[in-house]
């Protein structure tokens, strides 16, 4: 891996081959100091009732730590059972949730323009599904 990205797995879930780095850089530039970490659903939600006052777990949270890093989180686990509501296959919901999260952690906020940046990006790979 990059010395700017890194990708930690906490959970006991096996993750598809996707490309986070491509996209990171694609997103957030080369410079841009990227973690993320995949956590179980305890975990998920400790950090959402702490960070978000939500008592719940949640598939992706974004914490920016400066102007050029920051940390995605994201709850595999949650996420395969929420394949169906999206209606996506594993593999692109989670690059989806990783896409949106590369976007909030621009600053960019729930909306008709994320979603079409969103689209825009999954588009550029082969995950992509419409």
């Amino acid at each position: 891996m990059e010395e700017n990205f890194s990708i930690i797995n906490k959970t006991k879930e096996r993750l598809p081959r996707l490309p986070f780095f491509d996209i990171k850089n694609d997103i957030l530039k080369k410079k841009y100091e990227l973690s993320i970490a995949f956590v179980d659903k305890k975990i998920s939600r400790s950090l959402n009732k702490k960070y978000r006052g939500k008592d719940k777990a949640t598939n992706v949270l974004s914490f920016s730590l400066n102007k050029n890093s920051g940390e995605l989180v994201l709850c595999p686990q949650l996420i395969k059972t929420e394949t169906k509501k999206f209606e996506r296959n594993f593999p692109n919901l989670l690059l989806f949730l990783v896409i949106h999260g590369m976007l909030h952690l621009k600053g960019m906020e729930h909306g008709e323009k994320m979603e079409k940046l969103e689209e825009k990006y999954l588009s550029r790979t082969k995950f992509f599904i419409k």
